[in-house]
Parts: C-alpha cells; structure tokens; sequence
C-alpha cells in the first residue's frame, strides 16, 4: 500500500474506505486558520508592550490576516477546483506555516503585520480546499453530518485560540502564539497526502481570470473599507476603498452575466434557499465575531483574568457549538433547515439580549448561560446553511462553493468587529466622560482613557503609581522630622490614591455599560437579520441533484433553477463518480427532485 494516496476520488468506484480521517485532517486545517485570529486577541497586550505598538498598528496585526485571506478566497477556490484541490490544501498550509515562522521571528510592527498578510494568503487557499475536499469525498447521505463536524470545529476553535494561546503565554512570548501553528501544519500537511485523495474538476476549463481579480479588488476594498472606515475615520483612504468596492461590485456582477464560465454563477443570489443561507451565515459570524471581540476585553480588563484563565472560561461556548452541532444533525432531517437555522437565530439573538443586562456588578457567572445559549444557536444554524450553499454548486465548482460560504464568514465577521467594536469604543467613551465629570481628570488623560479600556485602567494605574510614589515621600519626610510636609505628602497621597480607585471604577462601569448597550444593538441586527432570513428560506425543502445532490431547488422557482444546474452538471461534460458529487448523465442530474 502506497503511503501517499494518488487516486482521485473522482475515479474510485466506492465511498473513499478512510474519508473520516481524511475529515480529521480537514478540520485540523481549519482549525489552525481560525485560531489565528482568536488566539491573538489574548496575545495583543504582550505583542503591543513589547513592540510598542500604537492602536492603529494593533488593528493592522489583526487586519492585515483577514483583508488578503477575504479578498482571495473566490479566486483560489476556483483555481483550485482546475488545478488540484487537495494542492492548494497543501500549498496553503506550506504558506501559512512559513508565515508564522516569519510572524515569530520579526521585531517590528511592519513585520508582524506583512507575516500576518502572508499567513492570510494561506488561509484563503485552506479555506475553501477543506470545505470542496469535503464535499468531494463524502457521499450526499453522509455530508451533511461531515459538515456538522466542520462546522463544529470552528466554533471550537474560537474558543480554544485565547485558551492555547493563554497557555503559551504563561511561560513563553507572544511568538509562541505564531510557532504553534507550525507543528500543527506539518501534521496536516502529512495528513493530507496521506490520507486525503486527491480532487479536481473532471474538466479543467480555463478560470475566469478577470472575474476572478475583479472579485478580489470588490472584496478586498470592501473589507479594507470596514476595517478603515469605523476605526481611523472617514478619510480620503476609507471613501476610495468604498468607491472602489462599490465599482468593482458593479464591474464584477456584469461580468459573470455576460461569461460564459464565470468564476461564480452571480444568478444563483436570487435563489431564495442560497440567499437565506449566505445572509444567515453573514449576520450569524456579525454577531459572533463582535461579541467575541468585547467578551474576551471584559473577562481580561474588567474581570481581570489572565489570558489562560479568559480562554478557561471561554470553554462553555465550545461545548455548547458541538451539543448544538448534534442536535441540528437530529432535527433538520426531521423539521427542515428553515427551523433549525431560524431557531438558531432567535437563539443567537436571545444570547445578545441576555447580556444586555451586564453592568459593573456583574461576575463572570453572568455570562455563562449567553455564551452556552450563543454556541448552541451558532451548532443550529451554521451547518444547515453551509450544507444548502455547498449544495448549489456542481461538482466542477466545489472550491467556489466553499469559498462563497467563507467569503460570507469573514464579510460577517469582519463587519461585526469593525461596527460592533465602532458602537462599543464610541458608547464606552461616552459613559466614561459622563462618569469622570466633575472628578478633575485632566483632560489629556481623560482622552487617553477614552481610546480603550486597557488605556483607562494604565491611566488609573498611573494614578496609583503617583499616589504610592508622594505617599513614599511622605514617609522619608516625617522620618526626617518634617511632620508638616510629611502631613500634606500624605494628604494628597491619599487624595490621588482614593481618585485612582474611582478612576478604575469608572473604566470598570462606563464598559460594561458599553457591553451592554453595543449587546442591544448587535441583537437588534440579529433579531432583523432572523426574520430576514425566515423569509428568504422556502418553507417546501426540495433538493435537485445539482454537482452535488443538492441544488438551490426548494420551491417551485428554485426547484427549476435546481434541475436546470444538476442537468449542467451532468449534461456529460462532467462524469458521475460514486460519492453523488456528480449527477451522471443530463437526463438523470436534470430529473432528480426529491424529498430531503
């Protein structure tokens, strides 16, 4: 038996005998790229002191992974799919972990934040491959409980990212954070050739170059545009990059009308069952993504726990996406995925609304049952969705079709951070300047505080500071004998010190009246996003056998939009294989609709 397998799944005339370690592959590759960005949000305080990084530098780090790896998503899963899927696998874990090589190695904010783009790159060719390979090797009756166990894996990455990285940083820098990913993808990287077959399309068409870059320039103007806009102002960078996202939309829909080949079918939007899944998944990680981002601050800052002990407490979350993950397994065969993804929803937004109710007397039992309701919603709802995008696509496209459910994942998450985190800084420096008035905080340092909750609390150690410094001389004083000066030493020791506990105190609650009040605002868009989503997701589930064995059919205009791609797919450009991933003949990918 040869160690690297070299057969396409395409040719084997059964179910691939280890497709569930070739899946244990797949999500170790997910979970690498997920991690990359939660386990640096526990590391930020230590890479920000040692590099001396400004807040602007600190949201490129951030950033800099995420505009590359959404911008060129679409691109490579198509090139994929024509090349070799199981290479750009491969080829993507190789660029991601010599970016975190990189990443570890540089000492200065340029260079984390170039290592970060690079491991982004990486990211956009891992992304999609995990989820075509998925599809290619599984059998339609056993993919969607293969997605379930994907989607499971990010939502367990994101907890488990402040929880490794917490670890790491008890006794090591911030650049164990980038090393551990490498060892991570060596094993993926074994894995994959020796236990993930290789994939392509049956026919290797030429891509669609130029729909291809056009999706990277609105894409990537887009999220350049979130990020800028709501975090550096509303300058000449953060208006061109919306123009120039608008454009290259515009630009790039009219081109994928008019192509023959396009690098994504742009008809397919207006399918109700692929709509409702791309929207579903987008508000879904808005929400996710920017609660995240002020639940971890509030554990650390507020709360004051350390990295290991954030990502500890983070773990229920975790858990709950897998008990959610395999209850939506159970009933949306049973009920349809409009239930489950809209109960989901309702679950999600129930979870912002529940925190709503923090303020500065909150503990951190408190947040338990929102993350355990959150990670219960996000099992419901995200699988049914991925599995119905995943299904619109044939099988020549299986790398787009991953890639659109991605693109949608980090467009949501993105917009969350950038406008849940905009709502957040805004709120919590309003409630900060209201609760210091009249205080006689310098209006320096109160603009200082203002910029974060990290910068309060140093602006109220840095009273404390002041304050055991003049009380130090007061002891040296009044053991020289000047009992006067020693007298009023102590006078203002205890003055500054008494105005640094009120100044944490102040920090303390004007942010968890933040978290409150940006919690009201991200359930308000969830809550609308629900019915949205209600809406647009038929309540007929019936599935045309499309490249996949299931098509955007699900009422009566998807349904012939449905037969009409399975009967592309399976017009015999493209041969059947025994997974389901192909339809076979015209005759039998255009007839077959059928009851999920």
């Amino acid at each position: 038996m040869r160690l690297v397998i070299h057969e396409p799944v395409e040719r084997m005339d059964r179910p691939y005998a280890r497709r569930w370690w070739a899946l244990l592959v797949l999500c170790l590759s997910l979970l690498i790229i997920v991690m990359a960005n939660t386990a640096l949000t526990v590391a930020a305080p230590d890479m920000t002191r040692d590099l001396g990084l400004s807040s602007a530098d600190l949201q490129w780090v951030i950033d800099g992974y995420t505009v590359p790896y959404a911008a060129l998503m679409l691109l490579l899963g198509a090139i994929g799919d024509k090349c070799s899927r199981r290479g750009a696998l491969v080829l993507g874990l190789v660029v991601f972990g010599g970016g975190a090589v990189a990443g570890s190695l540089v000492d200065s904010s340029a260079g984390v934040i170039a290592a970060r783009a690079v491991m982004g790159v990486g990211a956009a060719l891992i992304m999609p491959a995990t989820l075509s390979l998925l599809a290619a090797t599984f059998p339609r009756a056993e993919r969607a409980k293969a997605i379930t166990l994907w989607t499971a894996t990010a939502g367990l990455a994101i907890a488990a990212g402040p929880l490794v990285a917490g670890a790491l940083l008890r006794h090591h820098g911030w650049s164990a954070t980038f090393l551990i990913n490498v060892p991570v993808a060596v094993v993926a990287i074994v894995g994959a050739l020796v236990l993930v077959p290789p994939s392509s399309a049956a026919h290797r068409h030429r891509v669609d170059h130029v729909g291809g870059l056009l999706s990277v320039v609105w894409i990537g103007s887009l999220v350049y545009m979130i990020i800028e806009g709501p975090h550096f102002g509303w300058g000449v960078r953060a208006v061109t990059a919306a123009v120039v996202a608008g454009l290259g939309l515009v630009a790039f829909v009219v081109w994928e009308l008019r192509h023959p080949r396009p690098v994504v079918d742009v008809r397919r939007f207006a399918h109700r069952r692929f709509a409702g899944s791309n929207l579903a998944v987008a508000l879904f990680f808005l929400a996710v993504f920017g609660a995240f981002y002020y639940l971890t601050q509030h554990l650390q800052f507020v709360l004051g726990y350390d990295a290991l002990d954030t990502g500890v407490r983070m773990l229920p979350l975790a858990g709950a996406v897998f008990a959610g993950s395999a209850l939506t397994g159970y009933l949306t065969p049973r009920v349809g995925m409009r239930v489950t993804v809209t109960a989901g929803m309702v679950g999600g937004t129930a979870a912002l609304a529940l925190l709503t109710r923090v303020d500065a007397a909150s503990s951190y039992g408190d947040f338990v049952l929102p993350l355990v309701v959150l990670g219960l919603a996000i099992g419901l709802a995200l699988s049914p969705c991925t599995d119905a995008i995943m299904g619109a696509f044939p099988e020549s496209e299986l790398g787009v079709g991953g890639a659109v459910n991605d693109t949608s994942l980090e467009l949501g998450g993105s917009l969350g951070i950038a406008l849940l985190g905009s709502v957040l800084a805004g709120s919590y420096s309003s409630h900060l300047a209201d609760a210091t008035k009249g205080g006689g905080l310098p209006a320096g340092a109160l603009s200082t505080a203002q910029d974060s909750v990290g910068a309060g609390y140093a602006v109220a150690q840095g009273i404390g500071d002041k304050a055991r410094q003049l009380g130090e001389q007061a002891a040296r004083a009044g053991h020289a004998g000047n009992t006067e000066k020693a007298a009023q030493l102590k006078g203002q020791s205890d003055q500054l010190a008494h105005g640094a506990r009120q100044m944490a105190d102040a920090v303390g609650s004007s942010f968890s009246d933040a978290v409150a009040h940006t919690s009201l605002v991200g359930a308000v868009i969830l809550g609308v996003g629900t019915v949205l989503v209600a809406v647009l997701l038929p309540w007929k589930e019936r599935v045309a056998a499309t490249g996949t064995g299931a098509g955007t059919g699900t009422d009566e205009e998807d349904a012939a939009a449905g037969t009409d791609a399975g009967a592309r797919a399976g017009s015999g450009s493209e041969p059947g294989s025994r997974t389901g991933s192909g339809a076979g003949t015209g005759v039998e990918g255009g007839r077959s609709a059928v009851a999920r």
